[in-house]
């Protein structure tokens, strides 16, 4: 096995397809954004901001929300988008598929045209960097059924103008299961969205959500799913018919000290099409993509061939055109064929 460095991995083309936007705004821009908004977060400085937390999904959850309540105008979530996308272009990563959450802003009376015009100019300086960005809008489990069935419709113009290609959900999932979002599912695959859904590790019910995900929701790739190894034939399901599946290890660790290494590692020898990810790098130690790569590699002893094919799936399972993979795919050939 060669030996894996920090170099290689800075260099090596990926895609990342999990990451809340929401989730990469540092404390140096929502102290910014609060000064801005005339909005008192007790912090007199980018040090004094907090984005700590307790353990589990629903300690993160009040951090999370509780951060994003700076972002008020049109320029505030341009500059969260354009700060991320520079990171993207350090990080070497080529091809973004972005989640937004709309509820959590409208819910405060903020615009929904507010937050798609910021991230979406963004977004478009963001290929100057070489970044090709898409995005994903989510729905928050913890919200009705009707207000995930507003956004839709409030979204559907800006998914006719190609700027929203699918749709995720998010948030929290105790008694909150994919069924309660079936229909408003379906029509959103009936309008042409790509499908995905959160399935959290560790939640109750974890394996009936994945299996309602997988089998009648019909998704097209699964965000986390990590108890899918307790049932084999359901992972058969997966690896069979090629969905792809998003693990953000460092995420894990944040939130519960553990990486999941076990699931990851089961995953990828069983062929699965799983990537890494870094799901809200500000919130979970500053740990971008690069940082998740090789931190992960190291705790499992994985080299550049596990990574090369991990690099490779988070192309294949994006929802680029199979011209616009086969470009990405020979660029990791190039730079392995040079490194």
């Amino acid at each position: 096995m060669e030996k894996l460095t920090r170099e290689f991995v800075a260099g090596l083309p990926k895609a990342e397809l999990h990451v809340h936007i929401e989730g990469t705004l540092e404390p140096e821009l929502e102290f910014a954004c609060a000064k801005r908004n005339h909005i008192d977060i007790g912090a007199k400085s980018p040090a004094d901001v907090d984005h700590s937390y307790g353990y589990g999904l629903t300690e993160f959850l009040k951090a999370y929300y509780n951060g994003m309540k700076v972002l008020r105008t049109k320029q505030d979530f341009y500059d969260v988008t354009w700060a991320f996308l520079q990171k993207m272009a350090q990080n070497n990563v080529k091809h973004l598929e972005l989640f937004f959450d709309p509820q959590a802003h409208t819910s405060r009376g903020i615009a929904f045209e507010t937050v798609i015009e910021g991230i979406h100019e963004a977004i478009v300086d963001g290929r100057a960097l070489g970044v090709d960005t898409q995005l994903i809008m989510c729905f928050l489990r913890e919200f009705s059924k009707e207000s995930a069935r507003q956004t839709l419709e409030a979204a559907r113009p800006y998914h006719e103008k190609g700027w929203i290609i699918g749709v995720g959900l998010d948030s929290a999932e105790h008694h909150n299961p994919p069924l309660k979002f079936m229909l408003i599912f379906a029509e959103a695959k009936k309008q042409g969205y790509y499908l995905t859904m959160h399935c959290d590790p560790k939640q109750v019910d974890s394996v009936e959500h994945i299996k309602q995900a997988l089998e009648i929701i019909e998704v097209d790739r699964l965000d986390h799913g990590m108890n899918i190894i307790e049932n084999p034939d359901l992972m058969a399901y997966l690896v069979e018919e090629k969905i792809g599946i998003t693990a953000c290890p460092i995420a894990y660790y944040y939130t519960r000290q553990d990486m999941e290494e076990k699931a990851i590692t089961t995953l990828f020898k069983e062929g699965a099409l799983i990537s890494l990810n870094s799901d809200d790098p500000s919130y979970k130690g500053g740990n971008y993509i690069n940082d998740v790569y090789y931190q992960f590699a190291q705790k499992v002893g994985w080299g550049r061939e596990e990574l090369i094919q991990i690099a490779k799936n988070s192309f294949t399972t994006s929802w680029i055109s199979d011209n616009a993979k086969k470009a990405y795919l020979q660029q990791i050939d190039d730079y392995v064929a040079k490194n």
